[in-house]
């Protein structure tokens, strides 16, 4: 196979090739690459078999990560919960994939990484399992009814029922208003998190380039804030991507409250599926959120060819520790701060 690469953000083959294919998600789309680049300035390249001027066949996306910190790394993509190679055969995802390997190291790269949804074929030779994940999905095709009654009764249901009695303020948008309140709870819950909130400038990017797609769902008690998610919509799929809460409103049920306004919604709409996303393996409390909620529950691997690197690539916890540690001793100006430089050398 002779492979192709193009800048996807001007190749206007890239929308139409989208709109056609069943596996193409958010994490493709023109919007989320152009808030990678405008936010980290990570370039976007597609790699392909279609020759220019021909119709895409197949397509494989990613991002040349650059840092002088972590190394150069190609990556897809960068942020993604999950990206898919997205081809008509298995023939051809299998040649891009062997394709891979060579092309990282002319590019100088110390690896290339793959996030598909689903399993990869390749586990031995030049690939290997850089790190795994729970991946939740919900079905919207049940009436809402059903789909009420498949949370759990006492963990979901009940705190649901709690948060309309307690009358929480209910808004929803893409507001700068809005963004900057869902900003303050974020950086609220990565403090307690002992991490740094991404970027705020990530979020506005986003919001730019995903448009009416992007929403924030906000619950308040008493005009404070008390719970928000952050979700994108593309073609039948609604996905959660971002959530924070302030501690002492948790009992009052505002984050079940808007998963469930978010289910309502995108029921309503015509959506057929809710992507809850990935949770590492060792949150076990976030992974039995998202099982309270009805979602089905599936391995997630990331993948990783490279010349010397082989098993687990993860840090080791007394590092992820001593970070915590000084994180959690940070002014807020200081963390904000640590996120706005450190997240650009994770991808």
């Amino acid at each position: 196979m002779t492979v192709f690469a193009a800048d996807v953000l001007t190749d206007k083959r890239w929308d139409e090739f989208l709109s056609r294919h069943p596996r193409a998600g958010v994490f493709h789309s023109r919007g989320w690459l152009e808030a990678l680049q405008q936010t980290y300035h990570y370039r976007p390249t597609l790699l392909t078999s279609s020759p220019p001027g021909e119709p895409l066949r197949n397509g494989l996306v990613l991002c040349d990560v650059r840092s002088w910190l972590t190394g150069r790394r190609l990556v897809s993509l960068p942020f993604s919960d999950h990206c898919d190679i997205l081809s008509d055969n298995a023939a051809d995802e299998r040649e891009l994939r062997g394709f891979l390997p060579d092309y990282a190291a002319r590019q100088g790269c110390r690896y290339a990484e793959l996030r598909p949804s689903g399993g990869c074929e390749e586990a031995s030779g030049d690939w290997h399992a850089a790190q795994q994940f729970c991946l939740h999905r919900l079905l919207l095709d049940p009436p809402a009814d059903k789909l009420f009654s498949e949370l759990h009764k006492d963990c979901i249901q009940r705190k649901v029922r709690r948060a309309e009695r307690e009358a929480l303020h209910y808004e929803k948008g893409s507001s700068e208003a809005l963004l900057r309140t869902f900003y303050g709870l974020m950086l609220r819950t990565r403090r307690r998190h002992c991490l740094p909130p991404q970027p705020y400038r990530w979020f506005q990017s986003l919001m730019t380039a995903m448009g009416d797609s992007l929403t924030i769902r906000l619950a308040s008690k008493d005009h404070q804030p008390a719970a928000a998610i952050l979700t994108l919509s593309y073609k039948s799929t609604l996905t959660y991507k971002y959530g924070c809460s302030d501690e002492r409103f948790n009992a009052l049920g505002g984050t079940p409250f808007l998963f469930w306004k978010a289910i309502e919604e995108a029921k309503a709409e015509g959506m057929k599926e809710f992507d809850l996303g990935r949770s590492d393996l060792d949150n076990q409390g976030l992974i039995t959120f998202k099982d309270r909620l009805g979602a089905q529950r599936t391995g997630l691997t990331y993948w990783r060819c490279s010349g010397g690197e082989t098993g687990q690539s993860r840090r080791p916890a007394w590092l992820t520790q001593a970070a915590k540690h000084v994180f959690r001793r940070l002014p807020d100006a200081l963390l904000v701060a640590s996120g706005r430089f450190l997240y650009k050398h994770i991808g």
